[in-house]
């Protein structure tokens, strides 16, 4: 399956090497030695020699799908949202830094790397995290979503925009008055 490169995206193939430059920005990755790449009209062409290893059909594919999210960060980039829920639980964006209040006794700061832009919603309730790596877009999501998970008893917590927190049931007094019973009438019969 070719790679289509889309206008206004430049791709160079060189010693294995894979650059990508676009609007959003260039990303560039070597490529695993059982694989090869070319450029013919307009698409990236990847191969690989399947003889030579048995994983080869495997590394092809992986190598096929970080060239295509590539070429589609530089195009149009990937987006990652995340919610803020708690009572008081907010947010604010400066720059690089995110600043969030989330039930700790001080803010939380956070500081974007390169290449990964932030934004907030006017409610300060909504983090958008966007760039052209979609590995970085992820694992920042996912450094934010770890300074405060949500919790299965309230759910509140950062998650990820349209995530299904399940909720536990909390603690009931019937249940404490059962085992209480039990305890007693074990004490007399000694």
């Amino acid at each position: 399956m070719p790679v289509v490169i889309p206008a206004g995206v430049e791709v160079s193939i060189a010693d294995g090497m894979v650059k990508v430059k676009g609007p959003k920005g260039q990303l560039q990755e070597r490529l695993h030695r059982l694989v090869r790449a070319e450029i013919k009209d307009g698409k990236v062409l990847l191969s690989a020699d399947l003889a030579a290893a048995r994983e080869a059909s495997a590394i092809y594919g992986m190598s096929r799908a970080r060239v295509n999210n590539m070429v589609a960060g530089v195009s149009a980039g990937f987006v990652k949202m995340l919610s803020i829920v708690g009572l008081g639980f907010r947010g604010e964006v400066e720059g690089q830094k995110l600043t969030l209040s989330i039930g700790k006794s001080h803010p939380v700061p956070f500081l974007a790397p390169v290449g990964i832009v932030l934004s907030m919603d006017p409610k300060k309730t909504l983090i958008t995290v966007t760039g052209a790596s979609k590995d970085l877009v992820g694992e920042t999501a996912a450094k934010i979503r770890d300074l405060r998970p949500p919790e299965p008893y309230k759910g509140t917590g950062i998650r990820y925009q349209g995530e299904y927190v399940r909720k536990k049931a909390g603690k009931t007094a019937a249940g404490a008055a059962g085992t209480a019973g039990a305890s007693g009438a074990g004490a007399a019969k000694k």
